[in-house]
């Protein structure tokens, strides 16, 4: 009998351990508690695919930087997690550092409040997340630095900033940009005013990463009350979708600085600067800018990139499409700002675009050669301004009382025109509740 019931059991473990197998559950897995720094990162050294490693609740100091250079599985990455999220804080001068060869390791539930620049994953890392941590670094530097590829960070807070740096600064390898990041639901607010060059919420990129694409996507963020420079959001790559995010009460300016092939629809944005253009090739489509002064800045280069001018520059913008947007009550809605010999931008679409209220439809003080103006609606705005005869007609487009706006109607009729267009793309007003650490922490 005795020998039955073994023989049984055997039978179930091994249908137990092919199906976890199949599963991608790892049986060795051990979920490791861990009530100080020296035994963190003992944990840390040994562990395995699947292992959970939860940092009891209390403040612990770091003298330096805590390198962690795991590797977990897909479906089984190393968790390394606050045991209550939001009640294990990280201090000191020393941060969570993910190097090479750190891939599938999640960061989870930290407050952070170190000296900024030390939470990063660096190159060489990939497959990492940084989810529903609070960053409030102290000091000058990025509060979270990404070099590694296939990152993702979501559903985190970034707050409190009253220095030089970033919360967020992209980097990568050699004169590549890192690459299949996913940035989203994250929270980012009140970064206080700065008086230099350097301080803005998000800045993917530097000039010597322009001309490499890094097919990311940064969705469904918030930016509220962030003020730390003239650039909010500053693009300095190529192959970088922005859609779905809110930019609210934020007196720094969405820049698309350096950098070709990017997309950016179903953004709101309200009481803003709006979004600056630069480099070739962009689609900005389905955004929804209210109450901004200006809503949308088409650049004035003062170089050409493709002519042999430095990655420095302010590259002339080339065959950008700005079609199916909707501006509303805007002070300033479509314009170009003057440049001292600047080069203007040239075979520039500007069509169905709607536009209500506010103040001249379009201001150009610069050259815009080549450029197509077709189909935009006007209504109740203080004069057509410079867009020629024949690129408008004024209507009533019927908008709803309250935003979002989105004439989802006129991309109904011409979204073949623009067949890189989602024609199903639909803005969301995002709310505080809606993201950052405590819409998962309530």
């Amino acid at each position: 009998m005795m020998k039955q019931l073994c023989s049984v059991f055997a039978r179930q473990m091994a249908v137990f351990c092919f199906l976890a197998l199949l599963s991608g559950f790892s049986v060795s897995a051990e979920v490791i508690r861990v009530s100080s720094v020296a035994d963190l990162e003992k944990a840390i050294q040994k562990a395995s695919p699947g292992d959970v490693i939860l940092l009891a609740k209390g403040v612990y100091t770091l003298e330096t930087d805590l390198q962690i250079s795991c590797q977990g599985k897909e479906g089984r990455p190393v968790s390394i997690c606050a045991e209550k999220a939001g009640e294990t804080e990280i201090t000191g001068k020393g941060g969570f550092s993910l190097v090479k060869p750190a891939k599938y390791v999640l960061i989870k539930g930290f407050k952070f409040s170190h000296e900024a620049s030390k939470a990063r994953s660096g190159a060489g890392t990939s497959f990492c997340r940084w989810t529903e941590n609070i960053f409030e670094n102290s000091g000058a530097g990025e509060d979270l630095t990404l070099a590694g590829n296939d990152q993702e960070v979501d559903y985190n807070t970034f707050r409190n900033k009253n220095s030089m740096g970033r919360f967020i600064a992209v980097r990568g390898t050699g004169s590549q940009i890192a690459q299949r990041l996913y940035i989203h639901h994250n929270y980012f607010s009140d970064f206080l005013p700065q008086t230099g060059n350097g301080a803005e919420a998000l800045q993917f990129g530097l000039s010597g990463f322009s001309l490499s694409s890094s097919n990311s996507t940064v969705e469904y963020n918030l930016f509220e009350r962030c003020a730390g420079e003239n650039e909010l959001i500053s693009v300095k790559a190529s192959g970088v979708t922005l859609r779905y995010n809110t930019v609210r009460d934020c007196p720094a300016q969405f820049t698309l600085r350096h950098g070709n092939k990017c997309f950016v629809y179903a953004n709101y944005f309200t009481n803003t600067p709006g979004l600056r253009i630069f480099g070739d090739d962009h689609l900005i489509y389905s955004n929804c800018f209210e109450n901004c002064k200006p809503a949308i800045t088409i650049g004035n280069g003062d170089g050409e990139v493709a002519d042999g001018a430095k990655l420095t520059v302010h590259d002339r913008p080339d065959r950008i499409q700005i079609v199916f947007n909707t501006l509303v009550l805007n002070p300033e809605n479509i314009v170009m700002t003057p440049r001292k010999e600047g080069m203007g931008a040239t075979a520039v679409t500007v069509a169905y675009n709607v536009i209500v209220g506010g103040g001249a439809a379009a201001s150009i003080k610069g050259p815009l050669l080549q450029s197509n103006w077709k189909g935009n609606i006007l209504f109740n705005v203080k004069s057509e301004g410079d867009i020629p005869a024949g690129g408008y007609s004024k209507q009533d487009p019927h908008l709803p009382k309250a935003g979002p706006y989105q004439d989802v109607m006129l991309m109904a009729f011409h979204g073949k025109e623009f067949p890189d267009a989602d024609s199903k793309a639909v803005i969301h007003i995002l709310q505080k509740q809606d993201v950052g650490f405590f819409a998962k922490n309530h």
